[in-house]
Order: structure tokens, then sequence, then C-alpha cells
């Protein structure tokens, strides 16, 4: 069984995904971090580098080679789902989770964050809430149809992440026992 955690940046995604891992008894990824190490430095660094077209690239080719495990958590950064590609390959081969999380607390989480290429310069330049939330909301807007698709929606604003964990646990075994 692979599922895949789906959200916006900051959505809770790495969070909860080693504490849901830990509970269901599966390993766990992070394709961000595992892009990291791959490539040895930043995602920003990436995009700054090489470009969002690169990055893409080897984040597709990441996901399907993690998804040859069995038995894991991916955790996606808050684009891969973006990609037909992706999405088709994760629909065919897991069990998608959004967590789903309203623009404000989106906002509460990326205003002093640094290290989100698409939200740097507003954070570097000090632009307004408003600018900064006509942003996360523009991008929400883009990506929504997408994240929508997903087989389980949490809705995750400010619920502790304990709480996060335990309903989509018990979504994913009515799942599994709805298969056997």
């Amino acid at each position: 069984m692979v599922i895949y955690l789906t959200g916006f940046m900051t959505s809770g995604k790495s969070t909860v995904g080693p504490i849901l891992a830990n509970v269901l008894g599966l390993d766990f990824y992070d394709l961000d971090e595992e892009i990291v190490k791959r490539e040895g430095m930043s995602i920003v660094d990436i995009f700054e580098q090489k470009g969002e077209s690169y990055f893409r690239k080897v984040e597709t080719r990441l996901l399907k080679e993690i998804s040859n495990n069995d038995n894991v958590i991916i955790s996606l950064g808050g684009g891969t789902i973006t990609i037909d590609e992706n999405l088709k390959f994760m629909k065919k081969n897991g069990f998608i989770v959004y967590l789903k999380v309203d623009s404000e607390t989106l906002y509460k989480r990326l205003k002093n964050k640094t290290d989100r290429p698409l939200f740097k310069d507003l954070v570097l330049n000090k632009n307004s809430k408003e600018e900064f939330i006509e942003r996360i909301n523009n991008l929400l807007d883009k990506r929504r149809r997408y994240y929508e698709q997903a087989d389980l929606i949490i809705e995750c604003d400010s619920r502790p992440v304990g709480l996060t964990v335990d309903r989509i646990a018990q979504s994913i075994q009515r799942k599994i026992n709805e298969k056997n």
C-alpha cells in the first residue's frame, strides 16, 4: 500500500506523515527531503539555479522510484499533484489524502518562511497580508481541482495533529476493510 499526502505548502504533510506512518506501521518518505538529499541543494536553490521544470522532472522520477516500495506514506510537495503524469500515477498506484487548510491559516504558517520558492519574495519584501493571501488564493485556485481528486479530504486548519492522524488512520482502515 502506498499513501500519498497532498496539500498546499505548510498544510501539515511533513508533520502528519511520520506520525501516521508510525500509527499504521508504514515507512515514511518526504519527497522534498529526498530531492534535497539527491540533489545536494535546497529546493529554493534548485528553483533558482536549475529552474522549476528541472525540479518537477526530478520530483516525478523520485515519486515513481519511492512508490515502488511497499507499505509507505509519501509526503508530496505542494505542486507534485498538479503534474498530470504524477496525478494519474498516484491514482493508479495508491491512496491520496488531501490535507485541506484555509488561506488565513496558510498565511500564518508561511508569512516568515524564506524556504518556499513561490513565496520567498513576499517574505523578503515584507509584502502586506492582503498581497500574501491573494497569492495563496491564486495558487490554491489553480491547484484545487487536483487536490480535490484525492481519495480522502481532511480539513485540518486548527485541529490538533493527533486528531488529524486519527481521522486519516480510521478512514484508511475503513478503505482497506472495504477492499478485503
